[in-house]
């Protein structure tokens, strides 16, 4: 008998034994992943992606700009207008060129001459006799001061309750929803402290209620002096945000730390006593003072131009767009809120140096060691381990005697000699005996 077998039918594959996943294996050592060729790349090695082209190098924004007659830096560029960070950026890097400040001194008389004319009279020529008076220029020169300039430059902002320029076209205080129009009395001390201020040479965010004193503290001279509840930055902001369609956002550069008014009276001195008689003028002139970013639109940039603003004044087009500029909402704004000062004399902050205390009433200070060792029997001794601090400061730059005392006889001899120069002075050269108005400037 044959037997045959049941053929088997087909049923489900069993799955073969599978290693445990992944997840579950233990990750391969620390070692064993940096030899891993996939994370070697030399230093040679450039990753470039797909496309074929290295991506482009970060570079910071270049405003288009120009520079006045007079040095300021004006620019029109659309982006500056709309990007409070790059206006931002413009103005820091435009802040770091310091500005320029010449003392120009400048003597002049008048003379009167006679001259003959000839008239005719009903056909007969007459010849007569007449005066006229001319102006004549002595001396002209003007000596680089801003070459002096130390230390790092500060930047500072108006202070709330300070009348500014903060969108409007007129001067306002406060910011935000407490902005109103600064009173007609407010504008003029703000005027009057200016100008004081800028005789003395007192910082730009110094006020009218600080009491000056000789010493010139230390506050005067920080790094950072911001006084407004706004920062530079959201400054920048609030004018890239106006749809104005003729605004301006103004940095000035100021220059503080010297007498400016003392040493303008010790100038005038000086030259008088070389018997000079005629009509003396001694100012400093600050020039490359200021940026200015304005709309970029025809309009804009045709009042920048000065031969074309002059000729909308002859042409009596210039006081319509003054009204246009004042009045209308959206007409103009400026921002003049902020700025950049540069110290010719600054006083470093004050440090402490202790000092011992060895009073001269002291009544046991030849006495034994043993005997002043008893705080009982010595009422003047201090206690153990302690003195008393002396406050120093120091005066960073050159002082304004100083600096006059090197530059007395180059004035008087560009006086003798009737020097006229365009280019400002650099170099002094001797120093003649002084003169007693040169006593009252600091460092003489």
């Amino acid at each position: 008998m044959i037997i045959t077998e049941p053929e088997q039918q087909p049923g489900p594959k069993q799955p073969e034994h599978q290693p445990e996943a992944s997840t579950s294996s233990a990750p391969p050592p620390f070692e064993d992943s940096v030899l891993d060729p996939v994370v070697q790349v030399s230093d040679s090695e450039v990753l470039i992606p797909y496309g074929g082209e290295e991506p482009p190098s970060f570079a910071p924004y270049e405003a288009s700009y120009f520079t006045s007659s007079n040095g300021s830096i004006i620019s029109h560029d659309l982006h500056l207008n709309e990007d409070g960070e790059a206006l931002y950026r413009f103005v820091l890097s435009q802040a770091s060129v310091p500005p320029k400040l010449v003392l120009h001194c400048e003597g002049s008389h008048n003379e009167t001459h006679v001259r003959f004319v000839n008239h005719d009279h009903n056909g007969h020529r007459r010849m007569e006799t007449e005066e006229y008076t001319e102006r004549v220029v002595d001396f002209d020169f003007k000596i680089d001061v801003g070459q002096h300039i130390t230390g790092g430059l500060t930047h500072w902002s108006v202070a709330d309750f300070a009348p500014a320029y903060r969108g409007r076209m007129f001067r306002e205080v406060g910011v935000d929803d407490q902005k109103r129009k600064a009173t007609r009395a407010e504008r003029k001390a703000a005027d009057a402290w200016e100008d004081e201020r800028a005789r003395r040479g007192f910082p730009p965010w110094i006020g009218s209620d600080y009491t000056w004193r000789e010493d010139q503290p230390a506050i005067m001279h920080i790094d950072s002096v911001l006084k407004s509840s706004w920062t530079v930055r959201r400054w920048a902001d609030d004018f890239c945000s106006s749809g104005k369609y003729l605004k301006e956002f103004d940095y000035e550069k100021v220059v503080y730390g010297w007498n400016f008014d003392a040493i303008i009276s010790a100038t005038q001195a000086l030259i008088k006593s070389t018997y000079y008689r005629g009509d003396i003028q001694v100012r400093f002139e600050t020039s490359h003072s200021l940026v200015s970013v304005r709309s970029e639109n025809r309009l804009s940039r045709a009042l920048s131009n000065g031969w074309i603003k002059f000729l909308l004044i002859i042409t009596l087009i210039y006081p319509f767009v003054w009204l246009f500029r004042r009045f209308h909402h959206r007409g103009g704004g400026s921002w003049k809120v902020c700025g950049g000062a540069y110290a010719l004399k600054r006083t470093a902050r004050t440090t402490e140096v202790p000092r011992d205390v060895n009073h001269a009433g002291n009544p046991f200070h030849d006495a034994p060691s043993a005997l002043q060792s008893l705080d009982v029997l010595d009422p003047f001794r201090q206690p153990s381990g302690s003195s008393l601090a002396t406050k120093v400061s120091t005066i960073e730059g050159i002082r304004e005697g100083e600096w006059f005392r090197e530059w007395e006889g180059t004035i008087r001899r560009a006086v003798y000699n009737r020097l006229q120069e365009a280019e400002p002075l650099v170099r002094p050269d001797h120093r003649p005996p002084s003169i007693p108005q040169a006593a009252l400037l600091d460092g003489y």
